[in-house]
């Protein structure tokens, strides 16, 4: 499988949001153009799971966009990148 970067986003995993859907949290730090000081900022997305994979809240995940699969639901599961020690 081929993934092309321009594509894919790096998310933490939240939880479960559904059957063959999890919720992903994607966080970002921006310097302040002004008080040069970092603020972050995080945008929330719902992505289809179709894999045997066990996640844990915190697990650091491949996301890649794909075509709309439902009102909300743009990306789908690639890999799991990092796992969280339990």
């Amino acid at each position: 499988m081929e993934i092309k970067t321009k594509n894919t986003l790096m998310v933490k995993y939240l939880n479960n949001s559904g059957d063959k859907t999890i919720r992903v949290i994607y966080e970002t730090k921006k310097m302040h153009k002004q008080y040069k000081k970092f603020i972050k900022k995080s945008k929330k997305y719902l992505v289809h799971f179709d894999s045997t994979d066990k996640l844990l809240v915190g697990d650091t995940l491949l996301i890649q966009f794909t075509r709309p699969i439902s009102k909300n639901k743009s990306y789908k599961y690639l890999k799991t990148v990092k796992k969280v020690q339990s």
